[in-house]
């Protein structure tokens, strides 16, 4: 599986957290893989993902959520007037991907971290999503 099909799921499972109580996320994780996910722009199914990918991305997330207070905080600080409550659901949860990449993740490098995510939010989020951000992890990394 490709890191970036890898960071969809991420993003998929992270956007769920916008929904549920965060207590209700582990049951949302298993639900995600065992009910499928059969959608045109994945072309994939829970049955799909091996074993070995589904182990990488539920660890994985795993260690976003540990993060994710101060993952929030960093996002808030960067995004200067918005604060976490005012941003977008799906910014919001790319955002939160790329801060764990960029901070917690030595295998990713920050410049991959920052295209992978503006690429998300151009596929997912609205037009002005790209360069929103660009623009918060821009800042980030600096």
């Amino acid at each position: 599986m490709t890191r970036s099909l890898v960071r969809e799921h991420l993003f998929r499972l992270l956007f769920r957290i916008e929904f549920n109580p965060i207590e209700d996320m582990p049951e949302q994780v298993r639900l995600y893989f065992d009910d499928g996910f059969a959608e045109d722009d994945l072309k994939s199914t829970g049955s799909d993902v091996s074993e070995q990918d589904r182990a990488y991305i539920t660890d994985k997330y795993d260690k976003i959520i540990s993060h994710l207070q101060e993952i929030d905080e960093k996002i808030d600080k960067a995004a200067k007037g918005w604060s976490i409550s005012r941003l977008g659901k799906v910014e919001l949860s790319i955002l939160r991907l790329a801060v764990y990449e960029m901070l917690y993740d030595d295998d990713i490098p920050v410049g991959v971290a920052i295209d992978e995510a503006v690429e998300l939010s151009k596929r997912f989020g609205g037009d002005s999503s790209g360069p929103f951000v660009n623009g918060i992890l821009a800042s980030l990394a600096k």
